[in-house]
């Protein structure tokens, strides 16, 4: 792995830059052009930064994200794919509170949004995301994109996984 620190910034290969969105209607399930279920765990959840363990299908990945910044749009991720098994095994060492989800895939112009679909306690929740390569790029919404959620971090995944959509009420 390059290194992903210069003059104490994180490189932009190593930056996730996001935008979040509710999501009004299932239209987008008729977009999708690919879907997986995905449970993922958290193993440490403090001061913005999560060590999560996911599987996607028949796929691990190891994730290592930093604190986002003032406007919730991007941080630090690291992400590596690791086996089944030892996605399986890590998953025995999550704090309480699992993810389980749908993440559907739809294109709009040249980005894809990633909609994802909860269940259990954030059954009700479907929300999507946008990729981007600057935090002031520009991208087309589909109609299925209601408002922004970026830089609230009830919608982050591990504060979900704390405190989920059921008890919001």
């Amino acid at each position: 792995m390059k290194d992903c620190e210069e003059e104490g910034k994180p490189q932009k290969s190593c930056l996730e830059i996001e935008r979040k969105f509710l999501v009004l209607n299932d239209d987008y399930k008729r977009q999708a052009y690919d879907s997986s279920r995905i449970c993922q765990g958290y193993i440490c959840r403090n001061h913005g930064r999560t060590v999560r363990v996911r599987i996607r299908g028949d796929r691990g990945y190891l994730t290592i994200k930093g604190p986002s910044n003032a406007d919730g749009i991007s941080r630090f991720e690291f992400e590596k794919e690791i086996t089944l098994d030892e996605a399986k095994a890590l998953m025995t060492l999550c704090e309480p509170g699992l993810i389980d989800k749908t993440r559907y895939l739809v294109k709009a112009g040249s980005h894809t949004f990633e909609v994802d679909e909860f269940y259990g306690d954030n059954a009700g929740l479907v929300m999507a995301e946008v990729e981007l390569q600057s935090e002031d790029e520009t991208f087309e919404k589909p109609d299925f994109i209601g408002q922004e959620v970026t830089g609230d971090r009830r919608y982050y995944n591990g504060h979900l996984s704390k405190n989920p959509y059921v008890n919001w009420k």
